[in-house]
């Protein structure tokens, strides 16, 4: 059986929990923490999560992971069968990785724990995380879904980083960033969590976060 080793903290360990969950496919789930232990880089180079453990060896990169599940479970129809709307799947899940959460990242030290960010590092977030939102909101469609009227496998990387991008830079800035371009990520969210795929994964990661508080 796959196993899908990570914790569910992890918003991209979160993202390809969510795919398997939503199609129905088979999986177990392997408690593993970033570390550059050489126990874990044996199986994930940089000593990040997820990784996905198969019979054909280990996988790590969460997108890689989507592609692998939907090239080998085709039935499953993770990503959509028309080529161009496929096509528009990956260009939405890469914005919302790479241009806004990957981004927003680098704030993350600050907004989440206890940490500080230099003015230097926050002066040029904005100007990027603006930049990239500003296309963002050109692409996403959010009628109710990233891409459309349709669930797509675009909205389990959105339900599990946008609300960090929105979180992150209320916290350091003042402000929600996505909130004040007009991105309504709150009713998004909502909306997706209707699903039982995305309740699951927010009820795990509720309860990782209460166990992991001191007593």
């Amino acid at each position: 059986m796959i196993k899908l080793c990570g914790f569910a903290l992890s918003n991209y360990y979160n993202k390809v929990k969510f795919v398997l969950l939503e199609h129905g496919i088979a999986f177990e789930e392997v408690f593993v923490t970033p570390s550059q232990d050489n126990t874990l880089l044996e199986h994930s180079p940089l000593g990040k999560v997820p990784y996905l453990q198969t019979e054909d060896g280990d996988l790590c990169e969460s997108q890689c992971i989507v592609e692998y599940l939907a090239a080998r479970f085709p039935d499953k129809q993770i990503f959509s069968a028309d080529p161009w709307l496929a096509a528009k799947e990956r260009e939405m899940i890469f914005f919302v990785d790479v241009h806004l959460e990957l981004t927003a990242r680098n704030l993350y030290k600050e907004a989440f724990f206890g940490g500080t960010v230099s003015d230097g590092t926050k002066g040029h977030i904005e100007k990027l995380l603006m930049h990239h939102i500003a296309g963002f909101k050109r692409i996403a469609k959010l009628a109710p879904y990233l891409c459309g009227e349709r669930f797509s496998v675009a909205d389990t990387a959105g339900y599990v980083s946008l609300p960090l991008v929105g979180a992150a830079t209320q916290a350091v800035y003042g402000r929600d960033f996505l909130l004040e371009a007009g991105i309504d990520w709150k009713s998004y969210v909502k909306t997706i969590n209707a699903r039982p795929a995305a309740q699951r994964v927010t009820e795990d990661r509720k309860a990782y976060i209460a166990a992991s508080r001191p007593s």
